[in-house]
């Protein structure tokens, strides 16, 4: 009798790899609970539980704090030993890549505590000042009453948040721990815009009373009511503890130097190889990304020149060049171009939808939209992308940046791409309905993986010039490429900010924006994670193409990517090596 051929495959599995053990499936649930319980407000993005302890968790901050800060610690300390004591041969592939991937982040947590003296508690890319702001205004949910009675709870909990927060920020800076004074400069400016126009005009009661105005079963009385207790809030406890921060900084001016990098401080280059492991998910001396940037750089300028010749641009370097298209396709400044770019953004999502579908067999099911950053923190802000909620009461979104007044239009194709279908959007909100996979990778509840999400993102722009979605469109495919090269400066800029005492200046020289130097200044090592990512998935591709020969299907190669959600970059591989001994046909990869 002939046996099936996927039954004789499963009968060549071992029997581990058909089990699993469950006892790594209950305690690696329980130990993402306990962890969420400490993150409130991670719990209301991922709505992580349901009743009366979500409902508890969404009246809550979650406490930044030194104590808060020793107890995650610990937890992953903890969680570490655990790990440690599972038989890897009883665990199936899942449960595998689940202990391998939370193992590397429980390291890194720990492994990261040693540095939070050299973390700027506030700044104007990622301090604590926007992540409370953002999480307030963008992400807590307001579906019913009840959401915005927890958020009052929350927004009564600002000032002593804050104030906690700004004692952390003057016992690191009184032991020499400052940000450059350019980043006091940017970060000052963002706390001067919250706190102009008084509390009836700020974003924290604004943005309430354009989200309650969309509750149709809430009288018009009952909102009023509820906007004029935000207002007393933000009027009396809220506004006064920003300023007492902005007082702060303004102090910590005197004393500040314009020195950028990490290098300047106590721990410096071991603090800066951290956050290197951290985002890259390598080991990557910061010499040797600074190495793979140049090699980078000088490839694709030469692909560039081509291109701009073709269009007339033949003179001046290829950042003068870019500068010079840029410019001459800018829109009025009057009328506002901002709607107009905004709708555009939207014309290319929709159609990338729509060629996605020859390249993908996993597509979430939920929408993407594109929409504008708050004024309040679009000129210190990076587009940006945010998940859907599970209950479908908000999509995915592309955070557009339409500051201006200088808009990089070249580049707006491509961005969408990255930020939206088939980078972001794919990536993150398919991860969250992938059902088989345990609840703390669908909800990335120990941190997002940068090398891996973003170099996903950064593949998805040249996935999609590889396959013509810039055909007659010698500007974008510009745009494309020049993404991709400021993705690789990088490497090279903030690897020489923070170890080779690069100026701010040599890095705006080097063609980077002076808001993005800031950025990189600010939070170190992040900026590299993009090309590195991106890099080791085209190798693991092309690895996959190697062993399979005609057996590879691109489609196949990205449901494995996909299927396991954001990993360190070597359990990427392991997913990939799965992935090709499947497609060979000697045993069933679940990822």
């Amino acid at each position: 009798m002939k046996i099936p051929r996927v039954l004789a495959v499963l009968f060549l599995l071992p029997v581990a790899l058909l089990a699993g053990d469950p006892t790594f499936d209950t305690w690696v649930d329980d130990f993402s609970a306990e962890w969420m319980r400490a993150d409130p407000m991670a719990a209301t993005e991922a709505q992580y539980f349901s009743g009366a302890e979500q409902d508890a968790l969404d009246r809550r901050l979650t406490p930044y704090s030194a104590a808060a800060r020793a107890a995650q610690v610990a937890c992953a300390r903890a969680g570490l030993k655990r790990i440690a004591g599972f038989d890897r041969r009883q665990l199936d592939a899942i449960q595998r890549v689940s202990a391998d991937m939370l193992a590397w982040q429980l390291d890194t947590v720990v492994r990261r505590d040693a540095f939070t003296d050299q973390v700027f508690v506030f700044n104007q890319f990622d301090g604590v000042q926007r992540e409370l702001v953002d999480g307030l205004s963008q992400t807590h949910p307001i579906r019913n009453r009840r959401d915005i009675e927890n958020y009052l709870a929350r927004l009564g909990q600002v000032a002593g948040y804050m104030d906690g927060a700004r004692a952390q920020a003057q016992d690191r800076g009184a032991r020499g721990f400052l940000p450059p004074k350019f980043i006091l400069t940017a970060t000052l400016a963002q706390f001067d815009r919250f706190l102009e126009g008084g509390a009836e005009k700020n974003i924290l009661v604004t943005s309430l009373d354009e989200r309650a105005g969309l509750l149709k079963e809430l009288p018009a009385a009952d909102r009023a009511a509820f906007v004029a207790t935000a207002t007393g809030i933000v009027r009396d406890a809220v506004l006064p503890a920003f300023a007492q921060v902005h007082a702060l900084l303004n102090s910590q001016l005197a004393t500040a130097t314009e020195d950028a990098g990490l290098w300047r401080l106590p721990g410096g280059r071991e603090a800066y190889v951290t956050a290197l492991r951290h985002y890259t998910t390598t080991d990557l001396s910061p010499e040797k990304i600074h190495e793979i940037g140049l090699a980078e750089v000088a490839r694709i300028e030469a692909k560039m020149e081509g291109l701009f010749v073709s269009l007339g641009y033949k003179e001046g370097s290829i950042k003068e060049r870019y500068d010079r298209l840029n410019q001459d396709l800018q829109p009025p400044a009057d009328p506002d171009p901002r709607p107009a770019l905004l709708a555009r953004h939207e014309e290319i999502l929709a159609d990338a939808v729509q060629r996605s579908e020859s390249l993908f067999d996993l597509r979430p099911a939920a929408p993407c939209v594109v929409r504008r950053i708050p004024p309040f923190s679009e000129s210190n802000s990076a587009n940006h992308y945010t998940t859907p909620a599970k209950d479908g009461t908000r999509p995915g979104t592309f955070w557009a940046n339409l500051a201006g007044p200088v808009y990089r239009i070249p580049y707006m194709r491509t961005l969408t791409y990255h930020e939206g279908i088939p980078g972001h959007h794919f990536q993150i909100a398919l991860q969250q309905e992938q059902a088989e996979l345990p609840r703390f990778r669908r909800d990335r509840i120990f941190g997002f993986i940068s090398a891996h999400g973003e170099g996903w993102a950064l593949y998805s722009e040249q996935l999609a010039a590889e396959n013509n979605w810039y055909e007659g469109d010698p500007v974008g495919l510009i745009g494309q490429l020049e993404a991709e090269l400021f993705r690789a400066r990088r490497l090279v800029v903030d690897t020489g900010l923070h170890t080779m005492k690069w100026t701010r200046q040599q890095a705006i020289d080097y063609g980077i924006l002076p808001r993005e130097v800031d950025r990189y200044v600010a939070a170190p090592g992040q900026a590299c994670s993009y090309k590195i990512g991106m890099i080791r998935i085209l190798e693991l591709r092309e690895k996959a193409r190697q062993a399979l020969g005609d057996r590879f299907v691109l489609k196949e190669f990205h449901n494995a990517v996909l299927r396991a959600g954001t990993v360190p970059l070597a359990v990427l591989e392991t997913v990939i090596d799965d992935h090709i001994a499947a497609r060979q046909g000697r045993h069933v990869a679940r990822y």
